[in-house]
């Protein structure tokens, strides 16, 4: 699908949201609040009083996340740092892409150093890291985004990671000033289909949650049945309850794919 830019009424006011990843024209214009939803909103909000807290928001592809961050940060009106990312080709090596990252962050910020970097983005409530970062590629047909590289780099992708852990240690006095917010997927190919291993493999992926929440904040976006019903039905009015729940049996609670089913 196309990526759009829309306008969207909320809080009495218009939100442009060519910032963030809008998959249909739909996909924003209505929201239902849901248990997960308020859940971030209220993690969110501990963000504007403390520091060096790192949030990962998970959930299967289809479930919305992108849309529950951003009615969360507007709910929660937090001063963010929306982190953007692109290359220009897709073959450069883990090295190459960490460097670019710091010299891109350098130069959106106006700073020359790497300590006055860090000393600017404790300066906002939270710096996000979502789809501007990871989909920019989406926004812009001639860049090649994060989440790009890495479906090509594939395990060699490892080595950047490493990389960012160790920056993450050698300068942590830094770190324990900021809030950094994730938008956190770790995607898999398996016969040409893409996986979420924080979601999509059952028992597997609950104890891989459960190790991430041992050293980080995670928020799942996941809904109920019921909740997975009326998302469906405030994107499509005539939508049969029971043919819902066939589309579940199927697709999971994932809203959007079923809404793309339904409307088939």
């Amino acid at each position: 699908m196309a990526i759009i830019t829309e306008l969207i009424y909320l809080k009495n006011e218009y939100i442009d949201m060519d910032r963030y990843k809008v998959k249909s024209s739909k996909d924003n214009q209505v929201f239902f609040v849901t248990d997960c939803y308020k859940r971030l909103c209220e993690i969110f909000e501990t963000l504007k009083t403390g520091k060096g807290k790192i949030i990962h928001v998970v959930g299967a592809p289809g479930t919305g996340k992108s849309a529950n961050i951003f009615h969360a940060l507007q709910k929660t009106d937090l001063n963010i740092y929306n982190a953007k990312f692109s290359l220009k080709f897709d073959g450069e090596s883990s090295k190459e892409v960490f460097n670019k990252l710091f010299k891109d962050l350098s130069n959106d910020l106006g700073v020359k150093t790497k300590k006055d970097g860090y000393k600017r983005l404790s300066e906002y409530d939270c710096v996000l890291i979502a789809d501007s970062f990871h989909d920019s590629h989406n926004l812009n047909d001639n860049k090649i985004g994060f989440s790009q590289w890495t479906d090509k780099a594939g395990f060699k992708a490892f080595y950047f990671y490493l990389l960012c852990i160790k920056e993450y240690f050698k300068n942590k006095k830094y770190f324990e000033k900021i809030n950094l917010v994730f938008q956190t997927a770790w995607k898999i190919r398996i016969r040409g289909k893409k996986y979420d291993i924080f979601t999509d493999f059952s028992f597997l992926s609950k104890i891989l949650v459960k190790l991430l929440n041992m050293f980080f904040i995670v928020v799942e976006i996941s809904y109920s049945e019921k909740e997975t019903i009326d998302i469906v039905r405030m994107h499509i009015n005539d939508a049969d309850a029971e043919m819902i729940k066939l589309h579940i049996k199927k697709y999971g609670h994932k809203p959007r794919f079923i809404c793309n089913a339904l409307e088939k």
